[in-house]
């Protein structure tokens, strides 16, 4: 039986309890539709994390140079501040021959994040830049397809470079800074710099450890 137009609300409807069940409904349908939702996209997801970090880990490691898979060869240290670096040990009739890791440094617009690739004798074979939020048209020209600038690591090592030199020219170094946005590549260099020196630092666990790990998911220096 329908309701005149006009007519009140049934009682019930206007009680606190029925509310609270219509609450309740809505919050477990809306969870549940989350539950779905990552069940059928969470494979789809790590399988787009997994090419981007293989598309990554190419640019600085030469294919020639290793016969493994990278993400199925892993180790994780912790640095001098006690944070995890997933380190990807490249090996090549079992013998390691290079390392990638991520380095994140501190950029004008936030955190700049960078992978290394590194030789056995502590040669950087590649810098990338895997994302950040620098100044489009100033900052940006750190990404490859801006400018050749982040090719200037390669071949850098400790040992052929250095330590007064690895600064922006402002600061007395070897490296360009960009007009107007000094703070990115200043930031890059620093973060490359301390990079070569967490391989000097573990580089004897580094090419010691060649035993096939799990494949890390995720994770930042």
């Amino acid at each position: 039986m329908t309701h005149a137009a006009g007519q009140a609300r049934p009682p019930w409807r206007e009680r606190l309890a029925f509310h609270a069940v219509m609450l309740g409904a809505m919050a477990l349908l809306a969870s549940a539709a989350l539950t779905f939702g990552n069940r059928f996209t969470a494979p789809d997801i790590r399988d787009r994390y997994a090419e981007d970090l293989r598309a990554s880990l190419r640019q600085v490691i030469p294919s020639d140079a290793h016969d493994n898979d990278l993400l199925q060869h892993t180790v994780t240290v912790n640095d001098s501040d006690g944070r995890p670096v997933h380190v990807y040990v490249a090996t090549k009739e079992g013998k390691t021959t290079a390392v990638a890791f991520q380095k994140v440094g501190q950029g004008y617009g936030g955190p700049i994040h960078l992978m290394l690739g590194v030789d056995r004798d502590g040669r950087l074979l590649g810098v990338r830049v895997i994302s950040h939020s620098e100044t489009p048209g100033l900052g940006d020209n750190i990404e490859l397809s801006k400018t050749d600038w982040i090719l200037g690591f390669n071949g850098l090592s400790l040992a052929n470079t250095p330590e007064k030199e690895w600064h922006v020219k402002k600061d007395g170094g070897r490296f360009d800074q960009f007009s107007g946005a000094t703070i990115t590549p200043r930031a890059v260099v620093k973060a490359v710099h301390e990079g070569l020196e967490f391989f000097a630092r573990y580089r004897t666990r580094l090419l010691n450890d060649a035993s096939p790990l799990a494949p890390v998911k995720g994770g930042t220096s």
